[in-house]
């Protein structure tokens, strides 16, 4: 059983203490949604997915792997050989949450005219 599995606190992202509310930190950081994208099409590398995902750097790109690792959303493979390859893919739960967010990125593409169009300059 979960550490917060008695928590009144479980689903009330609104709240300060709520655990989701990390959770919702780290899937929907631009970095964490393209990752997320990158791998719903299926198992990638470290240097595939920088190649890919263009303005990322190194250095973040790895810290979001590792936050999405440790989260539970994407797996990391490591094959021994040299030199070492390493493979990310989702997860069931990375699947769907992937999901959401491709469904949520596929909206942005197809509302950007009329988003740009509206959006304010402040």
């Amino acid at each position: 059983m979960s550490a917060y599995a008695n928590s009144n606190l479980i689903g009330q992202v609104l709240s300060n203490d709520c655990p989701s509310r990390e959770i919702l930190e780290h899937l929907t950081n631009k970095w964490s949604v393209l990752v997320l994208r990158c791998l719903s099409e299926g198992v990638q590398r470290f240097s595939e997915l920088r190649k890919r995902i263009e303005g990322v750097s190194e250095k973040m790109l790895a810290q979001t792997l590792k936050i999405l690792e440790r989260d539970g959303f994407i797996l990391r493979t490591v094959y021994p050989q040299v030199p070492p390859k390493v493979e990310y893919q989702l997860t069931i739960l990375g699947a769907q949450a992937a999901e959401k967010l491709n469904y949520l990125i596929a909206w942005i593409e197809r509302s950007l005219p009329e988003i740009l169009e509206n959006k304010k300059n402040v």
